[in-house]
């Protein structure tokens, strides 16, 4: 069922308004719980074997590093780094979804990226994390 389908004014390409109904519903969903683990049965397991032959316990130590590595950034670091990263989005859209000026966008994927890789390196960046953002 779709709700609220109606508040679609068409200024922006739809798939760049669903993006951002999406984004704010998990943000909203972030803000209400803690992230918790989400059990999972092994039969989905199986369809996501990872290519190359790589074995299916590193893919997923791999990925859950990923995910904790993710949760460590500030929401407003996370997102572009997610929208762009995982769902291919491009600078442009991504500004778009999140109501920020391009060059905000590039900043934040950059310097979310680099926290990211400072923390699966074991070495939390202090530039980040949980910090507000620069204004936009």
């Amino acid at each position: 069922m779709v709700r609220r389908l109606d508040r679609y004014d068409g200024r922006a390409r739809f798939t760049t308004w669903l993006y951002r109904v999406v984004t704010n519903a998990c943000l909203d969903e972030l803000r209400r719980r803690k992230r918790r683990p989400v059990p999972m049965d092994d039969d989905a397991l199986a369809f996501d074997r990872p290519p190359g032959g790589a074995s299916l316990d590193g893919a997923v130590a791999d990925r859950l590093d990923i995910d904790r590595a993710l949760a460590q950034l500030a929401p407003e670091f996370r997102a572009p780094v997610v929208l762009r990263d995982l769902c291919g989005l491009d600078y442009a859209e991504i500004a778009e979804v999140l109501e920020l000026a391009p060059g905000t966008v590039r900043s934040r994927i950059s310097r979310g990226r680099s926290a990211l890789a400072h923390v699966l390196a074991g070495n939390p960046s202090p530039s980040a994390e949980r910090r507000t953002p620069e204004p936009s």
